[in-house]
């Protein structure tokens, strides 16, 4: 609420001036009495207060359309998102798509069918996301984290998922021929009906996967895999997979 205090109408100037003391101090002393008056006289002017409930009521109104039209602007945000990724696709490098698919995975979007295939995403942080369909076939995912993700039916042949967090992640039916898995932490990961063969596993954590119904895994690579469930070892070796340290990076 606006109050306005009323003015107190100035003193005549034949008044005021005569309580100058000194006769340098006139100019300031009349100059004080002018802005006075003019204060006095604009504080007596409805127009202006109108005009100030109005400056405020502006203000209201433009908070409520910022409100209004958040639901468009996030709209966009993600056009533009998707448009990056769409535009980039199939070439190499991040081309933006780092920041784009974390804040589309930010806001809850499913990227279900995305396809960065080649992409240079190293780094990237999808924690939780919906990557089902999803095509990153060769692309580099170093040191990525991609916790509890959801690549079912994904293609990420010849992957570089080197160090990357990879916990409870669901693989059902993912391509994982030739992906390096050196150094990730699997735990909990389930490989149900996932395609493993020649996949890089050594120095992998493999804690409690889900490994009872892996499709293949043909040639895969287990040496020094860590924390390897009860009966893994033996079924892999005995079903294509090897156990060569030295095997070349």
């Amino acid at each position: 609420m606006i109050v306005h205090t009323p003015r107190t109408r100035p003193a005549p100037w034949k008044t005021r001036r005569q309580g100058a003391g000194a006769a340098w101090l006139i100019p300031f002393m009349a100059l004080e009495w002018v802005s006075e008056w003019g204060a006095f006289l604009l504080s007596n002017w409805s127009f202006l207060e109108v005009l100030e409930y109005l400056g405020t009521f502006s203000v209201l109104v433009a908070v409520i359309f910022y409100f209004s039209e958040s639901g468009d602007r996030i709209k966009q945000r993600h056009y533009q998102a998707w448009q990056v990724i769409n535009t980039a696709q199939g070439k190499g490098g991040s081309g933006g798509r780092i920041e784009a698919l974390q804040e589309l995975n930010a806001d809850k979007v499913p990227l279900v069918g995305v396809d960065v295939s080649s992409a240079f995403l190293q780094g990237l942080n999808l924690h939780g996301a919906n990557l089902m369909r999803s095509d990153f076939s060769s692309a580099d995912l170093r040191n990525s984290n991609l916790t509890a993700v959801d690549f079912t039916l994904a293609n990420l042949n010849t992957a570089n998922l080197r160090n990357a967090a990879l916990d409870r992640t669901k693989f059902a039916e993912t391509d994982l021929r030739n992906a390096d898995l050196s150094g990730s932490s699997l735990v909990a990961a389930d490989f149900s009906g996932a395609a493993l063969d020649n996949a890089d596993l050594r120095n992998a954590d493999l804690k409690d996967i889900e490994w009872r119904h892996i499709k293949s895994l043909k040639g895969a690579n287990i040496a020094s895999a860590r924390d390897v469930p009860e009966g893994f070892a033996a079924w892999a070796l005995s079903n294509g997979a090897v156990s060569d340290p030295g095997a070349a990076e």
